[in-house]
């Protein structure tokens, strides 16, 4: 009588890759202050940051903060309307801190792993993606050289990116030939080009390069962001709305303006 074969059979299949999650860099420990500020961009964006899943972000402190502080903050930002999942990669101390509060450790959206003084840094997974406030008048971009030409070729996308859908040049510009849809995603390392109307939203320079930049035929993009630095539709002035536009980011600030 032959055996029954065990059935391998996964239950659950896991994946790894990409989401949008936010970063939530903590520059001065004030609870009810930063609890504050993100009610604002709730109410501000809801469809944006409503019930969205946020990364806290300890490296712009001095030290990390005791668990019952932390508790705080992050029960505070629940109640503000945003769902903190996990403690950014930081110091030794920020690991012990993310395993008391039973979270896991992710990489910030900016791969720059910042030390606090005296503190040991723990080093960050390499994780390979597969691609799948502005002035209140635009004013006329200054004189500014060309961002420098990216290492590799730049990654063409020729179909509709739909709601839902991610596209990712990693180490490289991404140019979409059509249109990027509302709730759809696109992603670069360096520029993006968008040769059709732009909804959804567009994050330039995800590893930290401050020269990309972003270019679109027409302007309706949910939120732009260039190293980290993001504004939100609400924040763009009407008059850009609808035109042919491009973002770059001058003296750490996002600046918007109609392409000629």
């Amino acid at each position: 009588m032959s055996a029954s074969m065990p059935d391998f059979e996964q239950a659950g299949e896991l994946k790894v890759g990409q989401v949008g999650i936010a970063n939530l860099r903590i520059r001065t420990l004030d609870v009810a202050r930063l609890g504050a500020e993100m009610r604002e961009r709730v109410t501000r964006a809801p469809n944006l940051f409503a019930r969205a899943a946020v990364i806290v972000d300890f490296g712009g402190l001095s030290q990390v903060p005791d668990a019952a502080i932390a508790r705080q903050l992050l029960d505070e930002l629940r109640h503000a309307g945003v769902l903190p999942v996990a403690l950014a990669y930081g110091t030794r101390d920020n690991d012990a801190l993310a395993q008391e509060l039973g979270l896991p450790l992710l990489a910030r959206f900016r791969a720059q792993y910042e030390t606090s003084p005296g503190s040991e840094a723990v080093a960050a997974p390499v994780v390979e993606a597969t691609p799948a406030a502005p002035p209140a008048a635009a004013a006329a971009p200054p004189e500014l050289p060309v961002a420098a030409a990216p290492a590799a070729v730049s990654l063409m996308h020729t179909t509709p990116v739909r709601s839902g859908q991610q596209v990712y040049a990693q180490g490289r510009d991404l140019v979409v030939a059509a249109n990027v849809g509302a709730g759809a995603e696109v992603i670069a390392d360096g520029s993006i080009h968008v040769y059709g109307p732009l909804r959804g939203r567009a994050l330039a320079g995800a590893q930290g390069n401050e020269k990309a930049r972003i270019f679109c035929r027409e302007f309706h993009a949910e939120l732009v962001a260039i190293a980290g630095r993001y504004k939100v539709i609400e924040e763009v002035p009407q008059e850009l709305r609808g035109k042919a536009v491009q973002v770059w980011l001058e003296d750490d600030s996002l600046r918007m303006a109609e392409i000629a």
